[in-house]
């Protein structure tokens, strides 16, 4: 029963660095765990010393021990797993199409959410501080979207938010207060519920208007095919009916 629920949190395992079971795990005070060569190779590589699955900064780089009950658990996980059926393939790995996470390093996983406010796309891995923190909860979550970029005004290089009315322009908030004052504006959402229903209207007009084109031409069709009997009737000398 036991080693059954350690397989089922292998993924609780996993570091997010090489995306692999955790291998001398060492936990820091934010509470993530990372391999230790895996977060030492990080920091000696960065100025500063970071998180970096939820970004929390520490002003002094802490010492890192291994966690010897969570090293512990893993090495049981790993037997249990070593005498089960092999697994199958991992259905996270972000296949040709699929949105690839920004965060992840070497092979990458399917992204699930992208994120509005911060322009990158997540794993459910590297999701998880959107969930957690305080600073990250309010952020604007998304289906997958491959073209973040496009989202971006390109002079302040800032989340498009705002739509002015009298440029027909999707702006940012600095361009607001730089070259948009006393525009007729609206929020974004607001202006695409507004073209989504006009483009409804549109469309049902166009339809009603197919309908009654149909419509004309049937009644033609039947016209005409009255036209054509009649005539031939009249050649023949029959009385025409009506």
């Amino acid at each position: 029963m036991a080693e059954a629920q350690l397989c089922g949190l292998q993924d609780e395992f996993t570091c997010s660095e090489c995306l692999g079971t955790l291998t001398d795990p060492v936990t820091i005070p934010c509470g993530h765990s990372f391999c230790l060569k895996c977060l030492t190779d990080c920091w000696d590589q960065s100025q500063e010393c970071s998180c970096p699955q939820c970004r929390h900064t520490f002003t002094t780089r802490p010492e890192l021990n291994r966690n010897t009950l969570l090293n512990e658990v893993i090495k049981k996980l790993k037997k249990t797993t070593l005498s089960s059926p092999p697994a199958p393939p991992s259905q996270n790995y972000a296949c040709p199409g699929d949105v690839e996470c920004d965060f992840c390093t070497g092979k990458k996983f399917r992204a699930v959410k992208s994120c509005l406010t911060c322009m990158a796309s997540y794993c459910q891995i590297h999701l998880q501080p959107h969930y957690e923190g305080d600073a990250l909860k309010h952020h604007k979550l998304v289906d997958p979207d491959r073209n973040l970029k496009e989202k971006l005004c390109e002079k302040h290089q800032k989340s498009l938010e705002i739509f002015c009315k009298t440029d027909d322009l999707c702006i940012c908030m600095m361009c607001v207060v730089t070259g948009h004052k006393n525009h007729e504006m609206v929020e974004l959402e607001t202006e695409r519920e507004d073209k989504e229903k006009q483009l409804g209207a549109t469309l049902s007009d166009i339809k009603r208007g197919l309908e009654e084109r149909e419509k004309t031409l049937k009644e033609t069709r039947r016209t005409m095919e009255e036209m054509k009997v009649r005539g031939e009737l009249s050649k023949r000398g029959e009385p025409n009916q009506k």
